[in-house]
């Protein structure tokens, strides 16, 4: 009885996953997805955020456009970027931001970082390693965290 209800769990399990996975892959990107704004909200005045000299949006050079807007109901600073070429995001296809491979993700991260430093003066970082020891599940989150730089997200 126990097996039969493991392997139909199982089978649920792939399932779902195999539908997902169609579904992110069958999706043709929109226009306007594949050269769309990242954007922060940042806890300052809007004269007193300049990306152009925050490091990490500076190295990125006349690569990217910036765009600063006050934010909905007084809350600070909308901080925007893009890429000037959308040839250069890499079209943002799930295996390249599985790799680790999509630029979009560096700019996200630099997003975060330009944040970090307007806000807090340092770009806070998680205690590493994130566990002692190297069980399987300590192996996981450690992937996990490896990860969730590129996206900002586990």
């Amino acid at each position: 009885m126990a097996g039969k209800k493991a392997l139909l769990t199982a089978a649920a399990g792939l399932t779902a996953g195999a539908v997902a996975l169609r579904r992110l892959t069958a999706r043709s990107p929109e226009p306007d997805d594949t050269h769309r704004w990242l954007v922060v909200t940042v806890q300052r005045a809007p004269d007193d955020v300049r990306p152009h000299e925050i490091g990490p949006l500076k190295d990125f050079g006349d690569r990217i456009e910036t765009r600063i807007n006050a934010a909905p109901g007084d809350r600070g600073t909308e901080l925007a970027a893009r890429f000037r070429d959308p040839a250069a995001e890499g079209g943002g296809s799930v295996a390249a931001r599985v790799a680790g491979d999509d630029p979009r993700q560096d700019l996200r991260r630099a997003l975060r970082e330009a944040k970090a430093l307007l806000e807090a003066g340092e770009v806070l970082l998680p205690d590493a390693p994130p566990t002692d020891h190297e069980s399987p599940g300590g192996k996981l989150i450690g992937t996990l965290s490896r990860r969730a730089g590129g996206e900002g997200v586990l």
